[in-house]
């Protein structure tokens, strides 16, 4: 396949890895053949346990024992003999990682010595491959300086000091330290907001052009690649299913799975109704099916298809599909909405669509902060000074009815969970009230006043799923065992029997058949999506009247996300729930408030900056912050090197210290000298009494904003961007 890069610098030949294990041999890579070009960014797309990772594994020999390894990489420098990366022994592996090929893991945090500092990272590892260390710590200060830091503020500090964004930024710089000429990405934003995620690729674009390498990077999120990548590599079942210019694959895809894929993911774009899950579930690499892998998912599948495995099939020069149907598939498998059908919303349009609340609310907030004490360090530290506070949450008020879905979105640091958290009554608020049907849930704890609610069935009424569901489960009970805790708690009078045909019942409506399989099940046994169903049962056999959803769904793939809010909204029809739902991502918020004529609440160091029907905030924007989130939303269509990002500093400032007036300010483009003094109310936008921001954009033009003179650059970047995060999540 020919494209504009002509020389080959990694090729792979029937690469193949397998583990032999009890129930036979797991093949989590099955013959893979691969060219990888000199100078191209390719994106290697695919949902988890595809083999996405044991392919980034095996290009630098390092998969993990018991893994066996078969096939060829043959590593071609631009001067020098081809390398034959599988034949090498112990000390040229070494030699070949880092100065030649390197990798950026996933999850910066664990791949630094908490014990020590990061220079001491930068100097050993030129120490370890004989570099020169004085050169080599300058190269070190122009890398990290070009991703957007303070070299000496970086190199000063421990990892734990640093944000996760700086952390992943550092560890890109260590990995480009010596040079190498290709850099492979194993999900190397998977944990970070999408502003950083969008920041870094952009970063990464002009990295590559400076430095002259190859980038692989590795990613479950199409979106986030595609307007980055030269080309794209979709992975099916431990084998690539469609490769290609990333912009004809996006365009016109060729395999059912990458069509399936694109209409799956939740998008800005595009309207509600068009996105769906796809059928069935990717196959156990212990029995994968005979013939094409997907054929057990796919609509046009044939005879064929389930006989014989199909090789790549040549749809135009630079794009290729392993289908024995491209042709119809491309005619018969739909992705996108017809031309017709537009989605967007004018400054004039009617919103009568949109739900309105009325009567009593179930939750009340009113002038609610909640602030934590931050130790300064170790013992002496703390009996030497005073401990710092820490603003998680600052005056919130907010209300939640029957049958009602709040999205909280914003960065990490924003506060998001702890308001959450303090809305059910896990958290107590330092400041103002919370109250479920008008009772004060504290003074219910404390048993303080006239309590005309008890707590305990207030605790009932107001359940959770947490972010991480697996480790919420005991690992040494069966999902029965798990799910019949609540139920003795809540409902003693049920009999054995009684408990268990609740449970099935409840795994049965939530897809999990047959419940008795399911039933008997330890949570290792369980996928992602099946871990978040049984976190959803849990709360949903109380019968709660509302369930703090925390970043539900962020960990699934992005083809499960939009299956696993179709679940959340049929149940809530059944169960008449209402939702918080907490989340970094705009595309998700989107979609289980927009189907559920909810409303998106955007968070900024622990403030409400803006609040309103979801299609309204998504569609008009009205605070600069919210702007900055829809940038940073990485959207099929979207060239992440295109446009500056709409903000002056990527890092969020230090709770402990928030800024004056409008704690945006600092990284604001729009902001003026009234907001480093003046904090904003809230007021309606103009096109929707429903849509309430806190700016000054928003107030008349004989307010003094409107006369101010906009600050100065320097003024308005913040400093506070240096300072290290302290996560209030």
């Amino acid at each position: 396949m020919s494209t504009s890069h002509n020389r080959t610098i990694i090729e792979t030949s029937d690469l193949s890895v397998q583990f032999r294990m009890e129930r036979g041999t797991s093949k989590v890579l099955d013959g893979i053949d691969m060219s990888v070009y000199d100078g191209e960014i390719i994106g290697v797309v695919g949902e988890s346990g595809s083999g996405k990772s044991m392919f980034a594994d095996s290009l630098l020999d390092a998969v993990v024992d018991p893994g066996e390894v078969t096939g060829d990489v043959t590593y071609y420098p631009e001067d020098g003999e081809e390398v034959d990366v599988l034949e090498l022994s112990k000390d040229e592996l070494m030699a070949l990682r880092w100065n030649e090929i390197s990798m950026v893991f996933q999850g910066a945090q664990s791949s630094f010595n908490p014990t020590i500092g990061i220079r001491a990272h930068f100097e050993e590892t030129l120490k370890a491959h004989g570099r020169n260390v004085e050169e080599g710590m300058e190269h070190a200060r122009d890398l990290i300086s070009d991703l957007h830091m303070d070299p000496e503020r970086v190199l000063d500090s421990y990892p734990h000091e640093l944000s996760g964004g700086m952390k992943q930024r550092t560890l890109i710089a260590l990995s480009l330290i010596l040079d190498p000429n290709v850099l492979v990405m194993d999900e190397p934003t998977a944990a970070l907001d999408l502003l950083m995620q969008r920041s870094i690729l952009s970063l990464l674009d002009d990295i590559k052009d400076k430095y002259d390498i190859t980038i692989i990077f590795i990613t479950h999120d199409l979106p986030l690649v595609a307007g980055l990548a030269d080309r794209l590599a979709v992975m099916y079942a431990f084998k690539f299913v469609e490769i290609g210019l990333a912009n004809e694959i996006i365009s016109s895809p060729s395999h059912p799975y990458t069509r399936a894929l694109l209409k799956a993911v939740p998008n800005m774009d595009r309207p509600l109704s068009s996105m769906e899950p796809i059928e069935g579930s990717a196959p156990d690499p212990v029995n994968i099916p005979s013939g094409c892998s997907y054929h057990p998912r796919c609509p046009i599948s044939t005879d064929e298809c389930t006989s014989t495995d199909p090789g790549f099939e040549r749809v135009s020069d630079t794009h290729e599909a392993a289908c024995f149907h491209w042709e119809r598939s491309m005619e018969e498998v739909p992705f996108q909405p017809p031309e017709e059908e537009s989605v967007g919303l004018s400054a004039d349009q009617p919103h009568d669509s949109y739900a309105v609340t009325e009567g009593d609310s179930i939750i009340s907030v009113e002038n609610t902060s909640v602030h934590f004490e931050q130790s300064s360090g170790g013992i002496i530290d703390s009996l030497l000074n005073e401990p710092k506070t820490v603003h998680a949450v600052d005056d919130i008020d907010l209300d939640i009815y029957d049958n009602d879905v709040v999205v909280l979105v914003g960065e990490s640091g924003c506060g998001k969970t702890t308001l959450g958290k303090t809305i059910i009554g896990v958290q107590r608020p330092t400041d103002g009230s919370v109250k479920y049907r008008g009772q004060d849930i504290w003074d219910a704890r404390d048993n303080v006043g006239d309590v005309q609610i008890p707590y305990s069935y207030i605790r009932r009424a107001l359940q959770i799923i947490p972010q991480d569901p697996g480790s919420s489960l005991n690992p040494n009970r069966t999902v029965e065992a798990s799910l019949s805790v609540p139920l003795k708690q809540w409902a003693p009078e049920l009999s054995t029997q009684d408990r268990k045909a609740r449970i099935h019942g409840m795994l049965d409506r939530v897809g999990m058949s047959p419940p008795e399989d399911y039933a008997g099940r330890y949570p290792h046994q369980l996928s992602g999506g099946e871990k978040q169903r049984i976190a959803l049962i849990r709360a949903l056999l109380m019968n709660p009247d509302v369930i703090l959803a925390d970043e539900a769904v962020s960990a699934l793939d992005v083809s499960l996300r939009v299956e696993m809010m179709d679940l959340m909204l049929k149940l809530q029809e059944m169960f008449d729930t209402s939702y918080l739902f907490v989340s970094h991502n705009l595309s998700n918020a989107r979609y289980l408030a927009g189907n559920a004529d909810g409303r998106i609440a955007v968070m900024y160091l622990g403030e409400i900056v803006e609040i309103g029907p979801a299609e309204s905030v998504i569609q008009n924007p009205q605070h600069p912050y919210t702007k900055v989130l829809n940038w940073s939303t990485a959207n099929l269509e979207t060239d992440p090197s295109i446009e500056e990002p709409p903000v002056r500093g990527i890092d969020i400032p230090d709770p402990v210290d928030p800024p004056s007036g409008c704690r945006f300010h600092t990284r604001c483009p729009e902001a003026r000298e009234t907001c480093t003094k003046q904090k904003p109310d809230a007021v309606g936008a103009s096109h929707s009494d429903d849509h309430r921001v806190s700016c000054f954009r928003n107030y008349p033009e004989d307010h003094p904003y409107w006369s101010d003179q906009e600050l100065a650059a320097d003024e308005s970047e913040s400093a506070e961007s240096s300072k290290r995060e302290v996560s209030v999540e």
